[in-house]
Formats: C-alpha cells, sequence, structure tokens
C-alpha cells in the first residue's frame, strides 16, 4: 500500500516521502497513529503544492539573506572596552557583545547563535566576525576593540 509520511518513522522514510508499505503496517500502525495518509490523487497533489510552497519560502529566505549580507558588507563595529597594559582586556567579547554593539550602531538585529567567533577575543586590536545568516549565506563583520 503507498502511503504519505506525515512524520519521520523510523526504518520506513521521512515527512512527505511517499512509500510502499505492507498493507497490515499501514492499517495498523501508521494511518491510526496519524503518521501517514493513504496516497489517493487528492492527497498527492496536496503534497506537491505544500512541497512547492515550502520551496519559495526558503528561496524568500536565502534571498533575503543575501540582500542583508550585501547591506552588512564592510561594516565595522567599533567596541570601547576596558583594558589593561598591554593591550589585554578585563575579560573576553562574547556574541552577545558583538550583537547588543551591531544592533546600537546599524538597527540590525541578529540572533546571537549566529555571530560565529573563530576564538576567544582578550586583546585590543582588530578582528574578523562570521556572522551565518543562512546555511548558504555568511556575512563579515569587522570588530575593533578600542581602550576606554
Amino acid at each position: 500500500m503507498k502511503v504519505i509520511l506525515k512524520a519521520d518513522v523510523k526504518g520506513t522514510g521521512k515527512k512527505g516521502d511517499v512509500v510502499n508499505v505492507a498493507d497490515g503496517y499501514a492499517r495498523n500502525y501508521l494511518l491510526p497513529k496519524g503518521l501517514a495518509l493513504e496516497a489517493s490523487p487528492g492527497n498527492l497533489k496536496d503534497l506537491v503544492s505544500k512541497q512547492e510552497i515550502q520551496q519559495k519560502k526558503k528561496e524568500q529566505e536565502y534571498e533575503e539573506a543575501r540582500r542583508l549580507a550585501k547591506k552588512m558588507e564592510g561594516i565595522v563595529l567599533t567596541l570601547p572596552v576596558k583594558a589593561g597594559e598591554g593591550g589585554k582586556l578585563f575579560g573576553a567579547i562574547s556574541n552577545r557583545d558583538i550583537g547588543d554593539a551591531l544592533e546600537k550602531e546599524t538597527g540590525l538585529v541578529i540572533d546571537k547563535r549566529k555571530i560565529e567567533l573563530s576564538g576567544t577575543i582578550k586583546n585590543l586590536g582588530t578582528y574578523d566576525v562570521a556572522i551565518k545568516l543562512h546555511p548558504k549565506v555568511t556575512a563579515k563583520v569587522q570588530v575593533q576593540l578600542v581602550a576606554e
């Protein structure tokens, strides 16, 4: 029997897959638990339309991320921090500090989990910071740390 999976089923397939399973498995397990729908022509048509809508949404997110990356290109954030002798900071700069500075200076709100630091920032200077806006789009921002 052909069914459309409504959820990931271990050993059978992932959500949205059209799979051929044993009649008893479909009638006694998948259909009563709401894990699958019978693969009728109407259900298949609905599946195709949902997949098209999802694809368009993904493309829009990608384009939006590319526009935002272009907008962020060339941004230099200046953060005044407390530092001791030799340019060592009292503490370290975190993703949150960079996100707050980006919002304050440019008005762009970026989730701190998307900001990727190559290591801990504990000295004054200029650092390149990557911001992962989308799985395929990464923006680079320069962070300049100056003593207060």
